[in-house]
C-alpha cells in the first residue's frame, strides 16, 4: 500500500497513522495474543516502529511479553494496538483499530499449531505452526537487505 492509513483506540485517547506494507492481515492464534485481544490477534505489517505517527503517546502503555516481543495498548481503554520487536525493528498493528478495516484481505494464520478447536476461519489462509514462524523470520532477518 502507498497512502498512509489512520486508526485509533476505542476511547479516542490514542490515534496513529502507518503505511502498511501491504493489504493484507494475518491472524494469531497464539496463546498470549489470545489472552491479550480475548480471540484473536487481527494485524497489519507496517514495518519499524520509526513509520507509525502515534498521537496521544502519553495514554500507551508497553507490556513486554518476551526476549524479543512488546505490546502496546491503551492504558485508558484498554484496546489492543501494536504488537512490536522489542528493538522496535518491526510493528504490527491492529487491524481492527484502523478507521477501515475492511480494506485488508485475510491471507495468513500464525501458530496455528497452538489454535483451540473451538472455533476455525472459512477463509482460504497460509497457514504456518509456531517453529515456521520462526523459521521464516529467521531466514528474513540473514538476508541481505536491497537497497
Amino acid at each position: 500500500m502507498s497512502e498512509r492509513l489512520s486508526g485509533g483506540c476505542l476511547c479516542g485517547a490514542v490515534r496513529f497513522s502507518a503505511q502498511p506494507d501491504n493489504g493484507e492481515m494475518g491472524v494469531c492464534h497464539c496463546g498470549m495474543c489470545r489472552r491479550w485481544t480475548g480471540g484473536t490477534f487481527m494485524a497489519v505489517g507496517c514495518g519499524p516502529m520509526s513509520n507509525i505517527q502515534i498521537e496521544g503517546e502519553d495514554a500507551l502503555s508497553v507490556y513486554k511479553a518476551s526476549d524479543y516481543g512488546e505490546r502496546v495498548f491503551c492504558s485508558k481503554c484498554g484496546s489492543t494496538l501494536i504488537w512490536r520487536m522489542a528493538d522496535g525493528s518491526h510493528a504490527s498493528l491492529s487491524a481492527q483499530a484502523f478507521d477501515d478495516p475492511s480494506q485488508f484481505k485475510f491471507t495468513t494464520e500464525i501458530f496455528v499449531d497452538e489454535q483451540p478447536a473451538n472455533y476455525a476461519f472459512a477463509n482460504e489462509t497460509r497457514k504456518m505452526t509456531g517453529p515456521e514462524v520462526f523459521a521464516y523470520y529467521t531466514q528474513q532477518m540473514q538476508e541481505p537487505q536491497n537497497g
